[in-house]
């Protein structure tokens, strides 16, 4: 299977999606930041000098997402139809376990941008926790589905 991101000469181009069928898209990416029990009691009882951390990381989740293409050079601009951002509080990490869906109607797939959602989300948590526990580790993040498109259907096992 070749790399699509580069051309015959091997030099980086974005890819042409013109031909490609305008299809409904969807994909989820998830990760996870693990921390001390004493960061994860800080945020679930809502003692965060910052604020609302939660509140705070679905945002920069959604927001980031909405910005993938000004980050990643050869990432297409697309009209996002819909992005959620869940963060999910798991004692056993302890931690929080992030979940980003997006969703478009297009000629190209949203792995990228739900993958820079939870990315983005993930790092949120740590800015707004990093005063009282520099340990934290962000780690996990991958592809869990995507759909839509030439490709078809893809779930991680």
């Amino acid at each position: 299977m070749a790399l699509t991101h580069f051309d015959s000469e091997g030099a980086a181009r974005m890819v042409d999606v013109s031909d490609k069928d305008i299809t409904a898209r969807i994909a989820v990416a998830e990760n996870h930041i693990k921390m001390q029990h004493e960061t994860f009691d800080i945020i679930t009882e809502g003692r965060a000098k910052k604020g609302d951390v939660l509140g705070v990381a679905r945002l920069a989740g959604i927001m980031a997402a909405k910005q993938t293409a000004t980050l990643i050079p050869l990432c297409h601009p697309l009209p996002i139809t819909k992005v959620s951002v869940e963060l999910v509080p798991d004692a056993d990490l302890p931690g929080i376990r992030i979940s980003a869906t997006v969703k478009t109607t297009g000629q190209t797939g949203v792995e990228m941008e739900a993958l820079t959602a939870a990315s983005v989300a993930a790092l949120t948590v740590y800015d707004m926790c990093k005063a009282v526990d520099k340990d934290m580790e962000i780690s996990g993040l991958h592809v869990v589905l995507k759909d839509g498109g030439k490709s078809g259907r893809y779930e991680a096992p």
